[in-house]
């Protein structure tokens, strides 16, 4: 494979910074617009701006548009999902990153197995192992389950954490007030039209991305054939690209993968034709079996921790 590519070679990555400029521009605007926009459409737009926004903040979080981290975070900081503070999503995936057993729930905070396959966290998770489960309460109980962890962790005085947490909740205070005083739009519209869909769409991305094997090569996949949805995720469908060049900003990745394709291929990684194809084998069956395989050697690592 290729080295991966400094992130921000030159001063100010154009592309990036002009999509930020957009992102924001047409949130500013369907906000403002919302009661002339019909309430079929309402959603589709501001739910693909919210994920916009989300695959700008990965970028940011690599590194892109500009080589100073500080500006780079203010570019991506605006909490526009209202749910996740940009500082725990940043340390959240950089970890995701930084590990050599990816799926791995006891090092990969971005995991989706669960190390015991009973109980309530089973039930839940469950609930969403097809895609359709996924994207119809997928988001609820995403924002249900980070913000149980977080409490959790304030709780047991988690400093740190609330820190971020008293950035975050100003920030959220200033974009309520842009809603209800500015754009005359409630709390639970902007919700039902905005944040929600927005998740499930970000969802859609994450569904098959990852997947547990004892082959590290076999547990990133990619999905192809994506231009409409390819945009709106920043290419990150093509994952394994991103996760070898993880420096490289989005509009790269489709020549690094076209590179690396037929390697990726020979190591067995997932490749999907399209999201099509995604929803045709997955909409209505599961993904992958909810404990990670390794299970028995995970729950000893945790009992010996804890003992």
């Amino acid at each position: 494979m290729q080295p991966s590519i400094r992130a921000a070679p030159n001063a100010f990555e154009w592309p990036t910074l002009a999509l930020g400029a957009l992102i924001y521009a047409g949130w500013i605007a369907v906000t403002l617009l919302h009661r002339l926009i019909p309430p079929v459409l309402l959603p589709l737009l501001g739910g693909w701006l919210i994920a916009w926004q989300g695959s700008l903040q990965h970028e940011t979080i690599h590194g892109h548009p500009t080589r100073w981290p500080a500006l780079n975070r203010l570019i991506g900081f605006a909490p526009l999902s209202l749910w996740l503070p940009y500082e725990a999503y940043r340390r959240s995936h950089l970890a995701h990153h930084a590990t050599d057993r990816l799926t791995d729930p006891s090092t990969d905070p971005e995991s989706r197995y669960l190390v015991q396959g009973r109980g309530i966290a089973a039930a839940l998770s469950a609930m969403q192992s097809t895609l359709l489960g996924r994207l119809l309460v997928g988001p609820l109980l995403e924002v249900g389950r980070f913000i149980f962890t977080e409490a959790r962790a304030l709780t047991r005085g988690d400093w740190g954490r609330w820190r971020i947490w008293g950035v975050h909740l100003f920030a959220v205070g200033a974009v309520l007030a842009w809603l209800k005083l500015v754009c005359r739009l409630s709390l639970g519209d902007y919700v039902l039209f905005f944040v929600y869909p927005g998740i499930a769409l970000s969802l859609l991305r994450s569904f098959a991305e990852h997947r547990a094997d004892e082959e590290p090569a076999r547990r990133v996949a990619v999905v192809e054939g994506a231009p409409l949805l390819g945009l709106l995720f920043l290419n990150n469908n093509l994952h394994a690209t991103h996760h070898a060049h993880p420096a490289a900003p989005w509009w790269r990745l489709p020549g690094l993968y076209a590179v690396q394709r037929p390697q990726l291929i020979a190591d067995g990684a997932p490749v999907y034709t399209g999201y099509s194809e995604v929803f045709a084998r997955f909409l209505l069956r599961d993904h992958d079996r909810l404990q990670h395989p390794q299970h028995g050697a995970l729950v000893a690592t945790a009992r010996a921790a804890t003992g």
